[in-house]
């Protein structure tokens, strides 16, 4: 199985700012985690990271193109609210679409508009929720 992992937009700024809410990890970090969860679980992963709506969106219509693309993980970070091409684009992929967010957006009384279109969250786990999203797809995908 294939998985997309999009990171949205500031997910750049992981381990620069914000530290006290999502930990000092930086994103090339997060990268090297999800990919050794990935080879432990069986999975191969496609990591794409934009702070452009435009790309992400261009990102998951030719995922829904490949079909070796069994699902995708999105933590839309600055995605989660104001982005409705996103959250439509997301509705309208073949696969599902799991949303993560490594802190409980909930918690800091934020609410994601991406969830409203996507399969599944996980939130608040850290950068285990990657794990969580793909045990979760890899269960779906059957």
């Amino acid at each position: 199985m294939k998985i997309l992992v999009i990171h949205g937009a500031g997910m750049n700024m992981r381990g620069k700012s914000q530290v006290d809410v999502f930990g000092p990890m930086t994103l090339p970090e997060y990268d090297e985690a999800i990919r050794a969860t990935a080879a432990a679980l069986d999975v191969e992963v496609e990591i794409f990271h934009s702070n452009i709506e435009g790309e992400t969106i261009d990102r998951l219509y030719e995922a829904h193109d490949d079909p070796a693309i069994g699902g995708a993980i999105i933590n839309p970070s600055g995605y989660m609210r104001g982005y409705p091409a996103l959250v439509a684009a997301i509705g309208q992929v073949r696969f599902p679409v799991i949303e993560v967010h490594i802190s409980n957006p909930a918690r800091r009384g934020v609410v994601s508009e991406i969830a409203t279109s996507s399969r599944g969250t996980v939130t608040g786990f850290g950068i285990a929720g990657y794990e969580l999203a793909m045990r979760g797809l890899k269960a779906i995908a059957g």
